[in-house]
């Protein structure tokens, strides 16, 4: 009975120690392990923003985030007899919305109900359309405590456009780290278009599973801001169909083409194509951007102001270019595209025709003893410096200096004289063009026109930037204005073949060779023009680089860039709208007897063929009102041709 007694005293002891032990960790330590065990069955679920949208200046959305949902069912919380009274229905509706077939519907959901699984995945990936249905649907109308649907959604980015402009707008790329890179303006504008996010509780339930609590966000995340660029739809679409069509045509390796307003920089279109191993072509990379090379004969423009401007020639300077060869240093020999040369020709005509002997012996013969003199001049414009575009990725130019003992040599004066031994990219190029359209005034290039969300105006502001307000004096401007309308103007330019007589047109041609200095591999072409038009008051400057087309089919800058910039350009003059400025004076010069050019008939004359000064210096003078309708010279005339009028009569005159 001793060791009874004793055995139910240890017992009674060791009952009150355990429940004093208890009491001590309910309320001394008991906040602590009720922490813990929320850790483990509670999160705080980050719930991402809605991605500010990316819009073109009409407005067309370029980019944009689309609700993505998944549908999820816990299959505990309806009692059994609410499930079998809706259950049949529910089966219905889905597999209406799904498309799927009932029978294994059915056993999905019966299961579920066996198994009391708390998380059954319905579907994913739906649109929000799809999911409002759902939510309509017997049982799962019902408040999700008791009906217990479950749904979640994420934000996915999607380009309504297609690949249009791809590289430029962007595009956010998932990392192996479980990080994301962002590209193109998604990434140069990421910290206003992502937003902020918010955050909801979710609970751990069977399986390792985790459940919402409630159909209410802690925090609801706040939308980011909306993106308006410059580009412009139409011009956009005029631009990548051009340059795809030529890239195909050609099979070339890769080319872009970028359109600039001349007074504001803002950029209206840009493509970039890449060619991939089924011969196909998508924006592949920036190449506008990113590519800096040897820009070839378009640095020619660069290297003639410098020497119009330092007025070491003039445009009317005789230079001998001979038989379009010259030997320098006894080995490096420069030739010139046409066989026997242009023998002694302007200066003017040395750009015009695109002369390297010509451009060479310019430069050498009055830079080589100072060619410190050339390059400082080129750096005061301001074309060895990055333009500071928020796109990420923007290549480096490369224009070397004599200062620089380890990169300068007697072969880089000469080089540069004809773009070689310097770098830079389509879009800086660009540029340094527009400058010469736009006075000498260089305009750095935008890409956006505001960023606001529901008219609120973010902080930063998106106005004109200019990088160099006079990049050469007046005079100079005027002489390479003309000379790069000669190149399309005259037919010994090199670029007649894209003369338009509609509009007018001036640039430069340029083709590199590439792969020149690559033992035992074939030398390959680029292929450039850029300029702006119309050339009497430019609009629009425009560039046209293609890399590596097929040679058999061609590879100069006239054959191969240039139709690519005349059909860029005239689609986009023809959508202009047209404003005709009568001058009387014009018109009554024009019906003088000493010029005898045009005199007013008693009836209407026939105008088909005429330009519209044409056709109106004819019809002013006979007291009718007309009407001009579209672009080009006339094809139809309201009024025929030997029909009597009255005075102040209408006449509509369409173009075409």
């Amino acid at each position: 009975m001793n060791r009874t007694y004793l055995v139910g005293f240890g017992l009674l002891l060791f009952s009150f120690v355990l429940i004093g032990k208890l009491v001590e960790i309910q309320f001394s330590e008991g906040e602590k392990y009720r922490e813990i065990a929320a850790k483990g069955t509670l999160k705080k679920d980050v719930i991402q923003p809605s991605r500010g949208n990316i819009f073109a200046d009409d407005g067309s959305i370029l980019a944009t985030s689309m609700a993505r949902y998944e549908v999820r069912w816990d299959a505990a919380v309806p009692s059994k007899k609410l499930f079998d009274k809706h259950k049949k229905a529910l089966i219905k509706g889905l597999s209406e919305i799904l498309e799927l077939e009932e029978k294994p519907i059915s056993e999905k959901l019966n299961a579920a109900v066996k198994n009391k699984n708390r998380y059954l995945l319905i579907a994913k990936n739906l649109t929000y359309s799809q999911q409002q249905k759902i939510k309509q649907l017997p049982l799962f109308e019902l408040p999700s405590y008791r009906g217990g649907l479950i749904i979640e959604h994420e934000m996915v980015r999607e380009h309504p456009l297609g690949k249009m402009a791809e590289r430029t707008v962007g595009r956010i790329i998932s990392e192996n780290d479980g990080g994301s890179k962002r590209l193109g303006l998604e990434g140069a504008f990421s910290q206003y278009l992502e937003g902020e996010p918010g955050q909801r509780l979710k609970q751990k339930i069977a399986g390792g599973q985790w459940k919402p609590i409630n159909d209410v966000n802690e925090k609801e995340p706040t939308e980011g801001y909306d993106v308006y660029t410059t580009l412009n739809v139409n011009i956009q679409d005029i631009t990548h169909s051009a340059l795809l069509e030529q890239l195909e045509k050609f099979n070339a390796e890769h080319g872009c083409a970028v359109v600039m307003e001349t007074n504001t920089g803002k950029i209206k279109a840009i493509a970039n194509l890449g060619r991939t191993k089924y011969d196909t072509y998508y924006e592949k990379r920036n190449y506008a951007v990113w590519e800096s090379h040897e820009p070839g004969s378009t640095f020619k423009l660069m290297a003639m102001v410098a020497a119009l401007e330092d007025k070491v020639v003039d445009e009317n300077t005789q230079i001998a270019t001979g038989n379009g060869e010259y030997t320098m240093f006894r080995r490096f020999k420069v030739r010139d595209s046409k066989k026997g040369g242009y023998g002694t020709i302007s200066a003017a005509k040395v750009f015009e025709v695109s002369s390297n002997v010509g451009m060479v012996k310019i430069i050498q013969d009055n830079y080589h003893n100072n060619p410190e003199k050339f390059v400082n001049r080129l750096y005061n414009i301001g074309i060895n410096k990055k333009l500071g575009l928020p796109i990420w990725g923007e290549g480096m130019p490369k224009i070397p200096h004599p200062d620089d003992k380890k990169d300068w040599d007697l072969l880089d004066l000469p080089w540069m004289a004809y773009g070689y031994g310097v770098s830079m990219t389509p879009l800086q190029t660009l540029t340094f063009y527009n400058a010469i359209a736009n006075n000498g005034e260089m305009v750095k290039p935008r890409f956006i026109e505001k960023i606001e969300s529901y008219g609120e105006a973010s902080d930063q502001t998106f106005g004109k930037i200019v990088l160099n307000p006079s990049i050469c004096s007046q005079s100079t401007i005027d002489k390479v204005k003309k000379m790069m309308f000669n190149v399309v103007d005259k037919k010994w330019g090199t670029a007649y073949n894209i003369k338009d007589d509609d509009f007018s047109i001036a640039g430069k041609t340029g083709t590199c060779q590439l792969d020149y200095n690559v033992k035992g591999k074939e030398v390959q072409y680029a292929a450039t023009f850029v300029g702006y038009f119309p050339a009497e008051a430019p609009k629009y400057s425009c560039i046209v680089v293609i890399h590596r087309p097929d040679k058999s089919k061609g590879y100069y800058g006239s054959t191969v860039a240039a139709p690519v910039f005349k059909k860029i350009a005239k689609k986009i003059h023809n959508a202009l709208p047209t404003q005709v400025e009568i001058k009387m004076d014009l018109i009554n010069q024009l019906t003088s007897k000493e010029t005898a050019v045009f005199s007013p008939s008693e009836v209407i004359p026939d105008l088909k063929g005429l330009t519209p000064m044409e056709a109106l210096s004819l019809l002013e003078p006979m007291g009718l009102e007309v009407v001009i309708k579209g672009q080009g010279k006339v094809v139809k005339q309201s009024l025929k041709a030997g029909e009597h009028y009255k005075n102040n009569q209408k006449i509509i005159l369409v173009l075409s």
